[in-house]
């Protein structure tokens, strides 16, 4: 499943899921655009990675929060590769505590990286996807989207606020050639579960209540997202798949 000459737009792609997305599409011949806001250290080492193994990457700096950041690192992609054609939305943030504790500010902070930032992105790639009739979005969500997790309130949310969004980008763009689809891991362990105060508890249940045996694995997200952009999956339209073993299955 060659993606070679297209270019990918992964929010939040320098640790984690995004950084494994990143690795994937470049090892398919993508040209990655490898976002951060705080870190740029671990940006840099995956943009290193894939031009240790034959890819092309640039490291940009946006809040993807802001309006015109999110905007604008798209631009960059397009600019410096000659077009986007496949935008990842990957970057979550949020502060976990329970909702009657959450404010205003705990709120914007959430649902604008995490969900807006996804609108203003697409809506900027879309004139380059439009004009070649070919594109890919994925969002990524949670199963927090549709249950109640300890300590995920307003997180939740904001993945709730992802699938529906997914679904009528889906619809209005799939004439286009674009397909819009997102991706729901289970639990995966990378550096985001350290801002859990429970990742203990929540590791050791979700191992000994998945009937897989074990958690999936950031390199096994990338390698679904990367299907999800073949022309394999052009009749996939507006799901959300979710990864995680029969996790999700059991009451």
């Amino acid at each position: 499943m060659s993606l070679r000459g297209k270019t990918a737009v992964i929010t939040g792609s320098g640790r984690g899921i995004g950084r494994a997305i990143a690795l994937e599409l470049a090892s398919r011949g993508c040209n990655v655009v490898v976002n951060y806001f705080r870190r740029r250290g671990p940006a840099e080492e995956t943009a290193h990675a894939i031009e240790q193994q034959g890819g092309r990457a640039i490291v940009v700096k946006a809040h993807v929060g802001e309006e015109e950041q999110i905007r604008n690192l798209v631009r960059t992609g397009a600019q410096h590769f000659g077009s986007v054609d496949i935008f990842v939305g990957n970057a979550a943030s949020g502060v976990l505590k329970p909702a009657m504790e959450q404010g205003a500010k705990e709120w914007e902070w959430t649902l604008n990286i995490n969900a807006r930032s996804i609108l203003f992105g697409v809506q900027e790639a879309f004139p380059y996807m439009k004009e070649r009739g070919w594109g890919r979005v994925i969002t990524v969500t949670s199963l927090g989207s549709v249950r109640v997790l300890p300590e995920y309130s307003i997180v939740g949310v904001s993945k709730a606020a992802i699938e529906a969004l997914t679904r009528y980008l889906a619809v209005e763009l799939a004439p286009y050639g674009i397909t819009v689809n997102a991706i729901s891991p289970g639990v995966v362990e990378t550096e985001a579960l350290d801002f859990f105060p429970s990742k203990d508890r929540i590791i050791a249940e979700a191992k000994a209540r998945t009937p897989a045996g074990r958690l999936a694995t950031p390199a096994e997200i990338g390698r679904i997202v990367a299907w999800l952009c073949s022309d394999d999956a052009s009749m996939i339209v507006g799901q959300t798949i979710v990864i995680d073993g029969g996790h999700s299955l059991l009451a």
